[in-house]
């Protein structure tokens, strides 16, 4: 991770982008970025000053692109089209996610082919080093003009109107600048609507999206693991010798991380030679299934990387001769993959309820039914199934893909939308409810686990057992298991098993047995 970014020249990926939002990162301009965005603000005055007709410098927008705006209204009309486009609804998005959209536009606009004035980004870059973030409703946007309705509200600031975030805080941008003595800025030509053109609400999304799935999918692996060993589930399935006869990366990488997490265990050890043929499919296919969802979070990585790095509003001035008006703003490309992403979590929720299903059974040797021995008198762990299996078919109907749908809008200029944002928000959605069934894996992987002592497992599983140990005790009997879950999600969430999975790694000099560590390990 570089210590500084230069805006609109250096590489974005999602995770810089998170560090420039965390403040790891710091952003800057370089001379060369703000000589080619002024470069390019001289352009749109010189398209004013000569009377050419150009797309949102001199027309209306939308279905009013054929009306003609004079010379004395276009600055008028830059700064009423964040005001009528101000039209968002719902709960506001999270701060980091507001703040993230302020990163990913500066990088935009910084690239020099959106007419935006130096003082306008420099404002920007204001907000961002000085945590004073707009306040973003989260509903709104159809995704195709961009993200029209939210980047209106993230602006709105920049001409003293709307919301911050500041100092703890949720104030108008008024008394933000009775705090800072900063005043209202008089936008230019185009520059409204470089502002709100653009899809930066949907990939901050992507951004959030690829961060939060990938630390759901290393969970995944991790605590399918610890369930192999409690029910005495076989090793052959992750052999490496199986997954070279179809090689789909992520099978490889999940398969190899099994293995790693299985080295040296006593556990499997001791029913090498059982009976028992094969396992059931949530057992056996976790390379299948988990490594699907893998290859689709890796798919949604590289397009977003791409969209990080490009220049999505409209209309796009190249140099002094050619301006073009076109469609870089839809969002179907992200809206597509989002998607996709939402229905690879949807499915690690759904194998991961399957085997806490699996668990409570008691068809392994030694582990009792509910995975308690007193029943009857107690529930065991059943009931902790019904929030899981809730909560997966709450995921199975949010699945329904967003970018599947158009209404067509703007009287019908705008005519085919791409709903990305849905897709976004949909998507955080159903990796929340991961989360939240993973923690319950967690807590009935590590009761089973119980049951194989006096053996021990690897040393890495055996060091997550014994840390998750110290949050929540072993339930000989009924508790109030709320209090459990509540902690694993903090644990899930907070990266503590990742974090101790890394830290014994180290320790103990082991290393993944996967090719594929740094494609799917780096965002």
């Amino acid at each position: 991770m570089p210590k500084t970014f230069r805006f609109g020249e250096d590489h974005l990926t999602a995770g810089i982008a998170l560090g420039l939002a965390r403040g790891t990162v710091t952003g800057t301009f370089t001379d060369e970025c703000l000589k080619n965005v002024n470069a390019s603000y001289q352009r749109v005055q010189r398209i004013v000053e000569k009377g050419h007709t150009v797309y949102g410098i001199n027309t209306g927008f939308g279905p009013l692109c054929n009306t003609k705006i004079s010379k004395e209204d276009t600055k008028i009309l830059q700064s009423n089209i964040l005001q009528s486009h101000s039209v968002g609804v719902g709960t506001p998005i999270a701060t980091e996610l507001a703040k993230v959209m302020l990163i990913l536009k500066i990088h935009a606009l910084a690239k020099g082919f959106s007419g935006i004035a130096e003082s306008t980004l420099q404002r920007m870059l204001w907000h961002l080093e000085n945590d004073a973030i707009p306040v973003v409703p989260s509903q709104g946007s159809v995704g195709a003009s961009g993200d029209l309705a939210p980047l209106s509200h993230l602006f709105l600031p920049l001409i003293g109107l709307g919301k911050v975030e500041y100092q703890g805080k949720t104030i108008t941008t008024k008394e933000l600048f009775q705090k800072t003595s900063l005043l209202p800025l008089e936008l230019g030509p185009k520059e409204g609507l470089a502002l709100i053109n653009g899809t930066q609400f949907i990939a901050a999304h992507g951004v959030l999206v690829v961060q939060k799935l990938q630390h759901c999918l290393k969970n995944a692996d991790i605590i399918g693991a610890m369930m192999i060993e409690g029910l005495q589930g076989s090793m052959k399935p992750f052999y490496e010798e199986l997954h070279q006869l179809r090689p789909f990366k992520g099978n490889q990488h999940v398969a190899g991380r099994i293995r790693t997490l299985l080295q040296g265990s006593e556990i499997l050890e001791d029913h090498i030679d059982c009976e028992r043929v094969q396992d059931p499919y949530s057992l056996r296919c976790i390379p299948q299934v988990h490594g699907a969802s893998r290859n689709a979070w890796l798919h949604l990585k590289e397009l977003l990387e791409i969209e990080l790095n490009s220049v999505t509003d409209n209309p796009v001035i190249i140099d002094d001769e050619l301006t073009i008006s076109g469609g870089n703003f839809h969002g179907q490309p992200l809206a597509m993959a989002l998607d996709y992403a939402a229905l690879a979590a949807s499915e690690i929720g759904n194998i991961s309820d399957r085997r806490i299903y699996l668990a409570l059974e008691g068809n392994s040797p030694g582990v009792p039914k509910l995975l308690m021995k007193d029943t009857g008198i107690n529930s065991g762990y059943m009931i902790l199934q019904y929030t899981s299996a809730a909560l997966a078919s709450e995921n199975k109907s949010l699945c329904f893909p967003a970018s599947a749908d158009s209404i067509p809008t703007s009287l019908g200029q705008e005519d085919h939308v791409s709903m990305g944002s849905i897709s976004g928000r949909k998507a955080l959605q159903i990796i929340e409810n991961v989360e939240k069934i993973q923690a319950i894996e967690l807590l009935t992987a590590a009761q089973a686990f119980e049951y194989r002592k006096p053996l021990k497992s690897g040393i890495v599983l055996d060091e997550i057992h014994q840390y998750l140990r110290t949050k929540v005790a072993f339930a000989e009997n009924d508790r109030v298991f709320a209090d459990d879950i509540e902690t694993g999600i903090n644990m899930l969430q907070n990266r503590e098993i990742i974090s101790l999975v890394e830290t014994v790694m180290q320790e103990k000099n082991l290393e993944w047995e996967t090719p594929h560590i740094e494609e799917f390990d780096t965002y």
